[in-house]
């Protein structure tokens, strides 16, 4: 198929700020292979916009002024199973990355990214692959994989066999249907598994907060 025959990839713009979601609808918009379908400045209503504009893709941040991105990540894949979610934010944090990644985001890059990065990250997540700033992610994900080998992480109550087999699967970056292949269990398990692993790892959901926060005990 050539490329002027490709299916351009839907895109919604979720960002607070209204500087960035012009710079960014004005970026995208020059590239034929992606349409921006829509945005918005919160994240109330946006699975009804998702339900409405049908986006392959979802540009969002992790901070809002009425909730958090990370939250609305989590309950967009529960509710869209096929929905691609890219986390596009200046924030670096340890717990953020942690979050986002147990959320299931897709993909975690920080506005630092120039265009063409950030468009060859759209088309690839939009192809079914994981994209993971390095710079933000590797403390974040060597931390979750010292956990499911089984170290000593002191604060930490024990993981079941199975809840360290999915942990591990997150650590490699697997959405929480990809997981549910690979262990060959429903995606509602796999989100039973994972609501126990939050409890056991004292991440903590807040509606009011930027992200998770994990909490360990002294």
């Amino acid at each position: 198929m050539s490329k002027a025959k490709l299916k351009p990839v839907r895109v919604l713009i979720v960002d607070d700020h209204q500087i960035v979601r012009v710079g960014l609808r004005a970026v995208l918009s020059q590239q034929g292979s992606i349409l921006v379908v829509g945005e918005s400045a919160t994240v109330a209503g946006v699975t009804r916009q998702v339900e409405n504009l049908k986006p392959d893709v979802v540009l969002m941040d992790v901070r809002f002024p009425d909730g958090s991105g990370v939250d609305a990540c989590r309950d967009l894949l529960a509710s869209f199973p096929d929905l691609r979610v890219i986390i596009l934010t200046s924030y670096a944090d340890d717990d953020s990355v942690l979050a986002a990644v147990l959320a299931g985001a897709h993909g975690y890059v920080l506005k630092a990214i120039d265009a063409l990065s950030l468009i060859g990250a759209i088309r690839s997540v939009s192809e079914g692959q994981s994209i993971r700033d390095p710079a933000v992610t590797d403390r974040a994900l060597a931390w979750l994989r010292g956990l499911a080998a089984g170290k000593d992480m002191p604060g930490v109550e024990k993981l079941s066999t199975q809840e360290e087999r999915v942990l591990a699967l997150v650590a490699e970056g697997q959405t929480n249907k990809e997981i549910a292949t690979a262990l060959d269990l429903s995606d509602k398990t796999v989100k039973n598994y994972l609501a126990n692993v939050f409890h056991k790892l004292h991440i903590t959901r807040r509606s009011q907060a930027a992200a998770f926060f994990v909490k360990r005990q002294t």
